[in-house]
């Protein structure tokens, strides 16, 4: 209980101000990404009509989310952006599911990671937007039904990101927190499992889906 809150920092100075960086957070969100690129491998080394376990489980992953996006952003934009959804959903995936092993963490638990993600979505979203609309339609969206809500739209469209980052890391280091509170208490022999299974696998898992979900509707309501 007593690292409760510690951090592992990097501190380089740049131009008279320091920059701070977590270790923790870096060394596994590098960790995710080689197991990604290596699930990435072994799903493509060995293609077949009747596929190995691991093709199966590239090609539904690929299968659901391309569709789920078509559905959204329609054919056009779907081949161009279901590989990053996908991506996203995975990445996101694994960092919740990291802090069920013992020595690792998830990169999610700390907001520069959900944030950043958020910020992500958020730009590719106007991005869309203003090269599906054009300018002055895309303008023009922000002052309706009256040109007095202007301030509230743009506050709306900036609370998106606010709400879907903080919504990923209040669960997942929520979660971390309750599970290290409990283990501190009954001395880790029954409940953390229990914890550990249910924060990981379910919330892990539910919240990834939701994050990845809402930037594909943050994105479709922007192009239409």
């Amino acid at each position: 209980m007593e690292n409760l809150g510690s951090v592992h920092q990097l501190i380089v100075p740049l131009f008279g101000h320091n920059m701070v960086f977590n270790l923790e957070v870096i060394v596994m969100t590098w960790l995710v990404i080689f197991f990604l690129l290596f699930f990435g491998y072994l799903a493509a080394r060995r293609k077949a009509r009747l596929p190995e376990p691991i093709q199966a489980t590239g090609e539904l992953f690929i299968s659901q989310l391309y569709s789920l996006t078509e559905d959204a952003l329609g054919e056009d934009l779907a081949k161009r952006y279901s590989p990053m959804i996908c991506g996203l959903f995975m990445f996101l995936l694994l960092s919740n599911w990291f802090g069920i092993f013992p020595l690792f963490e998830e990169p999610t638990k700390d907001l520069n990671t959900p944030l950043s993600l958020g910020l992500m979505g958020f730009f590719i979203a106007h991005y869309l937007g203003v090269k599906t609309k054009g300018i002055k339609k895309y303008t023009k969206a922000y002052f309706e039904p009256i040109f007095i809500m202007m301030p509230l739209n743009l506050i709306g469209e900036l609370a998106k990101v606010v709400s879907i980052s903080f919504r990923l890391f209040g669960n997942i280091m929520g979660g971390a927190i309750i599970i290290l509170v409990v283990s501190h208490l009954t001395y880790s022999i029954l409940f953390p499992p229990v914890l550990n299974a249910f924060f990981g696998l379910f919330v892990g898992t539910i919240q990834a889906f939701v994050f990845t979900m809402l930037t594909v509707v943050y994105i479709s309501v922007q192009v239409k």
